[in-house]
């Protein structure tokens, strides 16, 4: 618009303007507030034209844009230079675009930029100018003392723009302290920029207030940028240093050593940090007991420490220290604050326990056990009821026996020494103790000065009392041979009293006696045989006999005792085999192995002599004895012997001649494995006994329950069959399948499969004959036979329709049997119709070849040797009923049953 315009002169100006108000009629509806910047005719790049409030049009806008690029609009509005620009003319203008990219709204600012002469020249022509040094718009260094008592309003400093000496300039702040919290508590003077502070400020609230200050012209012209003033509040030393514990509780141990750490105080103030109103010291001001001073502080740190190793629980357990915290460094006129620390004194176990005596004397009855029998106490001075004061006891000597324990009650402290094995007052009458004492935490000094335990001594006195007889030793044994006679007598178990050591007075009484072998003699206790012994009877183990024996006083005490009688061994058992039954597999086996036992000890038995015992020369010419060891042989049979079962005598004698004959089964099997032959019955071998169980039992029930069923079934059925007769089809070539045991009648019906036809004739037909077979009831016995089927006899029976029934086939049983023929008779008769069959099968009604006439099929395996029997299959041979003649013998046994030759 603006090339339609003639320029360099008023009239061109004049164009341009009305252009521009054209424009902004035509974009009035999106078109905000217009704004007119004075500015100066030069301005330089980067400087700041003026600010627009782009809010108040558009606040949602996202999208700032200028249409010159002279110009730069920033988010707040401010306008800034990119550029250098000379104003050639009165006035420029450029529209700031504002858009929403969201909902696409967009809305227009239109900034006029008018020359500053004219404005200076209206309002300045009545002002006197003032001239004055030139000063820079730069922060300049503020602060202010807090608590301060004023007067307010209080001068803090002025703020001056260097443009001032040409533009009338008005001075504004913002920010915290302004038109933010704290608000109003900084003001400046609008023309002279004189800045004052209208109250108090606490600098630990606020340490230093950032506001901005603005030079702007009286038409919204900013010809400086805004100015950050810093406005520091100085520290006052106001606030008092404070422990951060009212008070303080350490615990250290007692005894430690000088320079130990107690513990560290704290104390914080609000006032400025790296000042000497922050610069702290601590100092112990007192201590309670006052004396000795066992503990010093760290001016600096706070940290306590120990003076002294001087510790002593048992003498003071607790102090409590005053301490004291300044700031300024402890100087007199610094602000100081004090608190308590209390030390707790720990418990170390630096005392021994003692005993309260040195020796102490007790007394017990023998015999007696778990009784208590003396109480003995000790001093701790260290904490009760802790590991340092708590007791463990032992004996140290005299307790070599087990008799006695001793052990701490926990409530007292005390040792309580008990006997837990009873005395013997024969034996002892006197047991002097040795006990020590420790306690549960080890001791904590050095042992070099004195011992580490404390004794005493204890005499415990056994007394005496009236004791029954004493089983002493409790097993005792004696010898005897197994073969003595009854009524020997032996030594038997003997009790004595243990006062007098004698067993005078003692009754014996027996207790136990397994077989009875033998008695008790009640004044002596010694035994007498009753039975024979057996050394080798089953209650016998290791060859000792054991009984019971119960040993009485006078007073009625007693004991019980065990006496066990040692066998000895005598060579009265000859050597046996335990296994009689052998068996010798012939395939692979040409021997077996046997082996025998003797009853009696090592010394009456091995090695063995084995031999064939037998009267008969027939053992000696058929079996073969050879020796393995010293207690097998190896039994062989000779001369190829028959399968069956075999009794051997064999006779096997010790080393001393003891001998007994051991008949043995021997039994010669068919079989790999013996097992094989004891799980069948070979006709070969003599009988075996086969055991069956309860469920074989109940299956052969089933079974014969089964097999009953089956009968009933059949009679049944036969004796409907013979209610209805059958009657045989006309064609008899043309006969595949034949329906027998029909129970009921039935509609005469005709199926046709591949070019053969079947008739079967309602019940008022009585003949009975068959192409192939049928199946006759004769005298209650069904058979299976081949029947007639010659050519005379099926025109004999032929009538005048194609199907009808064979009338002169009727009579029964007689005419069934004048029916019957011979296999080669049957073969003459259907070989010619089959093959005729056969040949017409292959055509079709136009003598044409069928379309399944010799088909290709894939190889299913190998088939039945009489091949196929579809219609439309390929032809076999004349001949291909021979193999009718070469059946395998199941299937030859039942031609034969169902021809009669």
């Amino acid at each position: 618009m603006e090339a339609a315009c003639p320029s360099g002169s008023w009239s061109g100006a004049l164009c341009r303007l009305l252009l521009l108000t054209l424009a902004i009629l035509i974009f009035a509806s999106d078109a905000c507030k217009n704004v007119t910047l004075h500015v100066p005719s030069k301005l330089d790049a980067e400087k700041l034209v003026g600010r627009v409030n782009l809010k108040e049009c558009f606040t949602a806008a996202n999208l700032i844009h200028s249409s010159d690029p002279d110009f730069q609009i920033l988010e707040d509005g401010s306008v800034y230079t990119t550029n250098t620009i000379l104003l050639s003319s009165e006035k420029r203008s450029f529209t700031i675009l504002l858009s929403n990219t969201e909902n696409q709204e967009k809305k227009k600012i239109f900034v006029f930029l008018e020359h500053q002469t004219k404005v200076l020249k209206k309002r300045h022509t009545k002002e006197k100018v003032l001239r004055r040094a030139k000063r820079r718009w730069a922060p300049i260094p503020c602060s202010m003392l807090e608590n301060s008592l004023g007067p307010f309003p209080l001068f803090l400093q002025q703020v001056q723009s260097d443009t001032a000496q040409n533009y009338t300039i008005y001075y504004s702040i913002r920010g915290p302290g302004v038109d933010q919290e704290p608000r109003n508590l900084f003001y400046v003077e609008r023309d002279t920029g004189n800045l004052y502070c209208t109250r108090s400020v606490d600098r630990e609230q606020y340490e230093s207030f950032e506001i901005i200050a603005f030079a702007t012209t009286p038409d919204g012209y900013t010809p400086e940028l805004p100015l950050p003033l810093i406005i520091k509040i100085e520290d006052e030393n106001d606030n008092y240093p404070i422990f951060t514990e009212e008070t303080y509780t350490f615990t250290i141990f007692e005894n430690c050593r000088v320079g130990t750490t107690v513990g560290q105080v704290c104390a914080t103030d609000k006032d400025e940090p790296d000042t000497m109103h922050t610069r702290l010291k601590y100092s112990i001001i007192g201590q309670v007991p006052p004396s000795p001073t066992l503990f010093s502080m760290h001016p600096t740190t706070g940290v306590i420490t120990t003076t002294s190793s001087q510790l002593d629980r048992e003498l003071i357990d607790k102090y409590q220290l005053k301490i004291k915290v300044q700031d300024m460094d402890g100087q007199y006129f610094g602000l100081q604050t004090t608190s308590t620390c209390i030390i707790n004194i720990d418990d170390v176990n630096d005392h021994l326990p003692t005993f309260t005596r040195t020796s102490y004397v007790t007394s017990v009855e023998e015999n007696t056990v778990d009784v208590e029998i003396l109480r003995v106490t000790v001093e701790d001075k260290d904490l009760v009821n802790t590991a340092n004061w708590r007791a463990n006891y032992t004996i140290l000597k005299g307790n070599e026996n087990g008799n006695f324990k001793i052990v701490t009650d926990a409530k007292t402290n005390e040792g309580v020494l008990c006997v837990v094995k009873p005395l013997n007052y024969e034996e002892k009458q006197q047991a002097i103790l040795q006990i020590g004492v420790v306690n549960e935490a080890p001791f904590s000094r050095e042992a070099s000065s004195r011992s580490a335990m404390s004794t005493a001594t204890v005499t415990v006195n056994v007394e005496d009392q009236d004791e029954g007889p004493e089983c002493n030793p409790p097993i005792q044994t004696v010898r005897m041979k197994e073969n003595a006679e009854v009524g020997t007598t032996s030594n038997g178990y003997k009790a004595y009293d243990p006062e007098t050591r004698s067993s005078s007075g003692i009754r014996y009484k027996k207790l136990t006696d397994p077989t009875g072998w033998v008695t008790v003699d009640e004044n002596t206790g010694s035994i007498k045989v009753f039975r024979s012994l057996d050394r080798e009877a089953e209650t016998i183990k290791n060859g000792i006999y054991n009984i019971t024996v119960l040993a009485s006083d006078q007073g009625g005490r007693t004991c019980t005792g065990t006496l066990g009688i040692i066998l000895q061994d005598v060579n009265d058992n000859g050597p046996f085999i335990p296994k009689n039954t052998v068996i010798i597999c012939k395939p692979t086996m040409s021997s077996a192995e046997i082996v025998a036992v003797d009853p009696d000890e090592p010394i009456h038995g091995p090695p063995f002599d084995f031999s064939l015992e037998s009267s008969t020369s027939e053992v000696q010419r058929m079996w073969r004895l050879k020796a393995i060891n010293d207690t097998a042989a190896r039994l062989s049979y000779q001369n190829d012997p028959p399968f069956g079962s075999y009794v051997v005598p064999i006779t096997v004698r010790d080393r001393l001649g003891m001998s007994s004959v051991t008949s043995l089964d021997v039994t010669l099997c068919d079989c790999i494995t013996e097992n094989d032959c004891t799980r069948r019955v070979d006709p070969r071998i003599g009988g075996g006994g086969v055991q069956l169980g309860k469920w074989a039992i109940l299956a052969i029930l089933l079974g014969i329950a089964l097999l009953f069923c089956i009968l009933f079934t059949l009679v049944c059925g036969a004796s409907g069959t013979s209610k209805q007769p059958k009657v045989i089809p006309d064609d008899l070539a043309q006969q595949n399948l034949i329906v027998s045991n029909t129970e009921a009648p039935g509609d005469d019906k005709v199926y046709s499969a591949n070019g053969f036809t079947t008739q079967t004739v309602g019940a008022s037909t009585q003949g009975v004959c068959g192409a192939v077979g049928s199946g006759v009831k004769n005298g209650g016995q069904e058979t299976i036979e081949m029947v007639k089927g010659g050519h005379q006899t099926s025109e004999s029976c032929r009538g005048a329709g194609h199907h009808h029934t064979l009338d002169s086939c009727r009579g029964g049983h007689t005419e069934v049997d004048n029916c019957r023929y011979t296999y080669s008779e049957w073969h003459s008769f259907t070989q010619p119709r089959l093959g005729e069959k056969v040949y017409l099968c292959n055509q079709d009604e136009n003598h044409k070849h069928a379309q399944d006439y010799v088909l290709t099929y894939n190889y299913e395996g190998r088939g039945s040797v009489a091949g196929s029997v579809g219609c439309c299959s390929e032809r076999q041979e004349e001949d291909g009923l021979e193999f009718l003649d070469n059946l395998e013998p199941k299937f030859k046994t039942l031609a034969e049953a169902c021809m009669k030759r």
